[in-house]
């Protein structure tokens, strides 16, 4: 009996990826959500029948790969968000003055 490959480990393995290389932009966030979404039919499948399926290590690295990704993703933009604010108060109050 041949193992089947769970779906989208593939897929997920490169969002992950792709997720930590952009994760300074606000793309690797958006990456991360969509390997971290995908992951979870392949997940389920495995943990109902692990000997029917092959390719758990890929899809698992790449779950991880996109939670972190997603991580450092939202720091950028959280902290984007800090500094744009920060940048427009300081104009607001030269403009001020």
């Amino acid at each position: 009996m041949e193992k089947q490959t769970l779906p989208n480990a593939t897929a997920v393995l490169v969002l992950g990826i792709c997720s930590l290389v952009f994760g300074c932009f606000f793309v690797g966030l958006i990456l991360g959500i969509i390997g971290i979404a995908l992951s979870g039919r392949g997940r389920k499948l495995y943990r109902e029948n692990p000997a029917l399926y092959d390719g758990y290590s890929s899809l698992n690295a790449g779950f991880i790969m996109s939670i972190i990704g997603t991580v450092l993703g939202g720091l950028y933009t959280l902290y984007f968000i800090v500094v744009g604010g920060t940048a427009l108060s300081i104009l607001s109050n030269m403009n001020q003055q």
